[in-house]
């Protein structure tokens, strides 16, 4: 607050909020008035204009789509399963590989353990 401070050594009696209120009212309304809503919704008129017929085509075919949650869920459960059937082919495998240990060892009479 530079200016605030300077403005208080010329005159102790300043405020700078009630000086500089009138000036960022009139500011603020013309940066979020109803005038500059206005103004802009005649500007975009042309393109809502184009819009507006497509709008129930639109809305339809969003509508239509499947929600971006079932497909995330979808991908979720696909990976599961992916995981699900290595894990199976890890264990399959393991227990294959202790049982044919064991056949060696009972038929052919190779000690391993």
């Amino acid at each position: 607050m530079n200016i605030e401070g300077l403005g208080r050594e010329l005159d102790p009696e300043l405020d700078l909020w009630n000086s500089a209120k009138p000036f960022l009212e009139k500011w603020m309304r013309e940066q979020m008035g109803p005038q500059r809503l206005w103004r802009e919704l005649r500007a975009e008129a042309p393109r809502y204009a184009k819009l507006l017929p497509e709008l129930p085509r639109l809305v339809h075919g969003v509508l239509r789509q499947r929600p971006p949650e079932q497909l995330v869920l979808r991908e979720l459960l696909d990976a599961q399963k992916r995981t699900n059937r290595l894990l199976q082919s890890i264990i399959y495998g393991g227990l294959g590989f202790v049982l044919g240990l064991l056949c060696m060892q009972f038929f052919m009479r190779v000690r391993v353990f």
